[in-house]
């Protein structure tokens, strides 16, 4: 059974910079496609990001410009750098498959306050 593992959050000052990461532990990312979800407290889950396994990207109104997926198969690893962050980010950020998710893993935490 896959397992999703997301790490890379932490506190950031309004305008810094985060890279969370995203890996699948006994399972291989390389044919899925990919895609970053946020829920704040008290909030219902948001789509933020999504990748092709042929690295065509989408990303959510809210962070258009500002946030860049990517994926590197070597590593099995999904990444979501964020740039230019504001109090609003402030969320748990998950990752799953968008059409056929997997059980969802703990999330990390990302806070962005002065």
């Amino acid at each position: 059974q896959v397992q999703l593992v997301e790490s890379g959050g932490g506190l950031a000052q309004p305008g810094g910079s985060l890279r969370l990461s995203c890996t699948a532990s006994q399972s291989s990312l390389r044919n899925y496609n990919m895609g970053w979800y946020r829920q704040a407290s008290g909030k219902q889950r948001e789509y933020v990001a999504s990748i092709t396994w042929t690295s065509v990207t989408d990303y959510g109104d809210t962070v258009k410009g500002r946030f860049t997926i990517s994926r590197d198969n070597s590593k099995n690893t999904v990444y979501l750098q964020m740039n230019s962050l504001r109090p609003e980010d402030t969320a748990v950020y998950y990752c799953n498959r968008p059409s056929r998710p997997c059980p969802w893993g703990q999330g990390t935490q990302v806070t962005v306050s002065s």
